[in-house]
C-alpha cells in the first residue's frame, strides 16, 4: 500500500468533507482537520483560501494527483475553446483510472490507479497499464479475463454506495464499460460540491 493510499482518509479530514461519500470516512464523526490543532481550524477562509481549497478538493478526489500533473491537465483545459472549468472536469473524467473507478471495477480511485498499473485493464482489447491514459468517446474499457475473479472486483461491483453514471455504458457480463461521452460538471456524481470555476480563478492569480 502506498503512503498516498494509506492517507486517503486524512484528505477527507483536511478538507472537512467526505469527498468520496464513503460510509467509513472519519468526517462522518469528526468534521475538524487532522492533528492536535485540527479542532481550532474554523477560521473563515479568504478568497485565496477558498480557491486553494477548491483545487485541493478536486485534485484530492482523483487520487491526490501531484501539483505538476494537475497543472498540466488544467493547462490543456485552458487551451480548449469553451468553459475552462467544465473542460478540466471532462479531462479528469477521461483518465483511465477515473473510468475504472466510475465503472465500479474497484472500490476507490486509489485502488483504480493500482489496478491499472498492475495490468488488469484493457482498452479496446489492448492492455494499458498507465493510469493517466486518456480515454476517448467510444472506447471500451474492460477487466482482463484472468482478473475478473479478484476479490477487489467482486466486492466493488456489489457496493451500493454509488452507481455507474449515464455517460458510461456498463456490461456486467462482459466486465466492460464503454465511455459514451465526455461529461459536464453536472453529469459527474461528486458526493460533494466541486467548484472548478474557483480553480480557474486560483490559477489566474498564481
Amino acid at each position: 500500500m502506498t503512503k498516498r493510499t494509506s492517507a486517503k482518509y486524512k484528505i477527507d479530514r483536511r478538507m472537512g468533507e467526505n469527498i468520496w461519500g464513503r460510509p467509513k470516512s472519519p468526517v462522518n464523526k469528526r468534521e475538524y482537520g487532522p492533528g492536535q490543532h485540527g479542532q481550532r481550524r474554523k477560521n473563515k477562509l479568504s478568497d485565496f483560501g477558498t480557491q486553494l481549497r477548491a483545487k485541493q478538493k478536486l485534485k484530492g478526489y482523483y487520487g491526490d494527483l501531484t501539483e505538476k500533473q494537475f497543472r498540466k491537465i488544467f493547462a490543456e483545459a485552458e487551451r480548449v475553446r469553451g468553459d475552462t472549468g467544465e473542460m478540466l472536469v471532462g479531462l479528469l473524467e477521461r483518465r483511465l483510472d477515473a473510468v475504472v473507478y466510475r465503472a465500479k471495477f474497484v472500490p476507490t480511485i486509489f485502488a483504480a490507479r493500482q489496478f491499472v498499473n498492475h495490468g488488469h485493464v484493457t482498452v479496446n482489447g489492448a492492455r494499458v497499464n498507465i493510469a493517466s491514459y486518456r480515454v476517448k468517446e467510444g472506447d471500451v474499457v474492460a477487466v482482463r479475463e484472468k482478473s475478473r475473479q479478484l476479490s477487489v472486483v467482486i466486492e466493488a461491483l456489489d457496493l451500493a454506495e454509488r452507481d455507474v453514471p449515464d455517460y458510461i455504458e456498463f456490461d456486467r457480463q462482459k466486465m466492460a464499460a464503454t465511455f459514451v461521452r465526455t461529461p459536464t460538471l453536472s453529469d459527474v456524481p461528486y458526493p460533494v460540491q466541486m467548484e472548478p470555476n474557483l480553480i480557474v480563478e486560483y490559477y489566474a492569480k498564481n
